[in-house]
């Protein structure tokens, strides 16, 4: 860990949202309690089992929450985005981690103690109002999940997994490449399915003139189709 002597205004530039709704005394507290940690691409963050203890926010990069099947197969649960945080519902529920978290690609995480967290949201409404919306939004994502992972054909859980990358990691400038590069077993890992049918379903949509692909780079030719695929499942 690595303890940053940041101004105010680049820790309140790094979460904005943990920043705005504090008090000048407890800016000061959380700027003394504000950590970062550089990542290595696949580096492990947290490990499934581990007692939660910071909260933590990504301030670049890419991560993504998994969780360790049958077979050393993984599922991810979900993917990260810039300034999204994460790893603190498992310390409000009172148990340790149920997912693992690792590194996409080279990022960069602060971190804040969840005892820290603990104490600015007892003395502050606001706060604890973000943290009761985060939890919601997060819970509201998860159900949504469920129901696509289980009830969608192959077709339909690949073309909202391109969709969700699309609309969590953006795309380049030509306004039509995903601006994050996974590997076939990362994306059929994010889709609930195996590498192979990942391949597979990835070239028919190439065939069909719905995506193209240049290596990891995969190239959106028919969102809306894509979308309509993801909708009928």
């Amino acid at each position: 860990m690595v303890k940053k002597d940041l101004s105010e205004a680049e820790i309140a530039e790094s979460i904005p949202d943990l920043w705005l709704p504090l008090t000048d005394a407890q800016k000061d507290f959380l700027a003394r309690n504000f950590t970062i940690q550089k990542y290595k691409k696949n580096e492990v963050i947290y490990c499934e089992g581990e007692t939660p203890g910071s909260l933590m926010c990504l301030l670049n990069g890419k991560v993504k929450i998994y969780k360790d099947g049958v077979g050393g197969r993984s599922q991810i649960i979900r993917v990260i985005k810039n300034k999204e945080y994460f790893a603190y519902r498992a310390y409000f529920a009172q148990e340790n981690f149920v997912t693992a978290a690792a590194a996409f690609e080279p990022c960069t995480i602060c971190h804040i103690p969840m005892e820290a967290i603990v104490k600015l949201i007892m003395e502050n409404a606001d706060l604890a109002m973000f943290f009761i919306k985060q939890l919601s939004i997060d819970l509201g994502i998860s159900d949504e999940r469920t129901v696509s992972l289980t009830q969608k054909h192959i077709r339909g859980r690949l073309a909202e997994s391109l969709i969700f990358l699309k609309d969590t990691y953006g795309v380049e400038e030509d306004g039509f490449t995903l601006s994050i590069y996974l590997s076939r077993e990362d994306l059929a890992n994010l889709s609930n399915m195996t590498t192979s049918n990942a391949i597979r379903t990835l070239s028919n949509f190439a065939s069909e003139k719905l995506i193209a692909i240049d290596g990891r780079k995969i190239k959106l030719i028919d969102e809306e189709k894509l979308k309509k695929i993801s909708k009928i499942g």
